[in-house]
């Protein structure tokens, strides 16, 4: 396995990004053999943004699951001693989050010892991802424990100590982890499962001292990367975690990289003003290229039916790294973590089974983008094959958030919103800035000026989730004249 990532990292630092300046300007000339003044400065200029580009869109999950401890951060849940809960909404700011399932989250530091995390029986989907946003373990359904409930043990890289016996023991690459889990409200029990998550028994191992929980559902809270990830602030970001952080020996070539840019672990970082403007650049035009691959791929397997406009979210089944006998899917990994958090296997398995799956839609029937000051219908045919329950979630492109608007609702649920949907006939949704009258319920509201994006959720897939013999429409615009009138 660390061969294999060594490997592929390694390809990553060969990426070659041509800058703009090198499109527009003259090929680099030389003079008897050697360059001239212009073409080493030119040169320069062009490979350390070319190593901040691949840099950037390579260490983007480490600053990215950074902006989630710093959300806990702002609101008073410091790390290894508090755990955030919410039924979120949208105010709640964070990649692709739903409104299906309360969350829990919290950081988990295991510098100073292994870190148990007690899991009553229960419907819990949970996950521990390291610093780099790798994939630790998973809990609950997914997990080894299976919804029967377990501990699980968290060891630093560096651990050396006795392993008890009992538990279902991870080795993580980070000191600091995230760890994410939510509880299923089934029969649409919010306070319930809220109860679930107050549950948790989270402590250091051989200390009774739980971490306390926090229900953080009414608080306004950031918990992405936004403020950084397009500007110069993102490499101070990462500095920092480089300095906090063990070395993971399968990055070294990525560490490298980092070096030629003036970041080295321990070592001061002082970029003068020609790096401040490189890296500053670079971090705007990673960011671009990684919403081109999320938003307007052209990778043919992102299709699940040829005629329908949705898209599969995650491209490497069952692998949580993003690997391929190829090498690392590098294509793949940025789609992800461009729109989305955490990783699992269990996010990315295409069979029927406990779990979730994802299908995404930017486009609409006719191949336009989606546009807030449009309206649209989406037909789903009835049952959803899901043996739990289904959703669908509207998102700000800008923001890759819930949509914000006075409705304050970002999701159809079939616990909740569309609970009233019975029987064989396909449940028609709406969506646009214009209420449909006699629909409302079964409407989310969009922004004029802003574009959106949608996910299908389903929990506990079917075989027919899979096997294309279901298929959901595509948004279908509507003339706002015809908006009040459509039954």
């Amino acid at each position: 396995m660390k061969v294999r990532l060594l490997r592929a990292t390694a390809a990553i630092g060969l990426v070659c990004v041509i800058p703009a300046s090198a499109q527009t300007q003259a090929p680099y000339a030389f003079e008897r053999g050697y360059p001239t003044a212009d073409t080493t400065r030119r040169a320069r200029d062009d490979a350390d943004f070319q190593r901040a580009i691949t840099a950037y869109r390579f260490w983007y999950p480490t600053v990215s699951v950074e902006g989630i401890f710093n959300g806990n951060r702002e609101v008073g849940i410091k790390d290894g001693e508090k755990i955030g809960i919410a039924a979120a909404g949208p105010r709640q700011v964070g990649f692709t989050l739903n409104s299906d399932t309360p969350y829990g989250s919290g950081v988990i530091d295991v510098s100073k010892g292994p870190v148990v995390i007690e899991i009553p029986p229960g419907p819990y989907i949970g996950l521990v991802n390291d610093h780099n946003q790798g994939w630790v373990l998973d809990m609950g359904l997914p997990g080894p424990d299976a919804g029967k409930g377990g501990k699980h043990l968290v060891l630093a890289p560096d651990y050396k100590g006795a392993v008890p016996a009992g538990y279902h023991v991870a080795r993580s690459k980070s000191y600091k982890n995230l760890l994410a889990i939510r509880a299923l409200p089934v029969g649409g029990d919010v306070n319930k499962a809220m109860d679930a998550l107050r549950a948790l028994k989270v402590h250091p191992l051989g200390s009774n001292r739980n971490l306390a929980v926090v229900d953080t559902t009414k608080e306004k809270l950031d918990s992405s990367s936004l403020r950084w990830e397009d500007n110069g602030q993102f490499w101070q970001v990462l500095k920092r975690i480089v300095d906090e952080e063990p070395i993971v020996p399968s990055f070294l070539p990525m560490y490298g990289l980092l070096s030629e840019l003036g970041i080295e672990k321990g070592k001061p970082f002082a970029p003068d003003a020609r790096m401040t403007d490189i890296l500053a650049r670079a971090a705007k035009a990673g960011r671009d290229q990684m919403l081109v691959s999320a938003f307007d791929s052209a990778r043919p397997d992102r299709i699940n039916w040829p005629d329908r406009k949705w898209e599969w979210v995650g491209l490497t089944p069952g692998s949580a790294q993003f690997e391929t006998p190829a090498g690392m899917d590098l294509e793949a990994r940025d789609r992800w973590f461009a729109q989305a958090i955490v990783t699992s296997p269990a996010m990315f398995r295409r069979t029927a089974g406990a779990g979730s799956l994802y299908w995404m839609s930017v486009r609409d029937a006719t191949g336009a983008f989606l546009d807030g000051g449009k309206n649209y219908t989406l037909s789903l045919p009835q049952p959803v094959p899901g043996k739990l329950f289904w959703s669908v979630t509207v998102y700000d492109t800008a923001t890759r958030s819930q949509v914000q608007t006075d409705q304050d609702r970002g999701a159809l649920r079939s616990m909740f919103e569309l609970k009233d949907i019975k029987g064989s006939a396909p449940a028609q949704l709406y969506f646009g800035p214009d209420a449909p009258t006699g629909h409302e319920a079964h409407w989310i509201k969009t922004q004029p000026g802003k574009g959106w994006f949608a996910y299908i959720r389903i929990y506990g897939p079917e075989a027919a989730a899979f096997d294309k013999s279901w298929k959901p429409g595509d948004f279908t615009e509507v003339k706002a004249a015809t908006v009040g009138s459509m039954k």
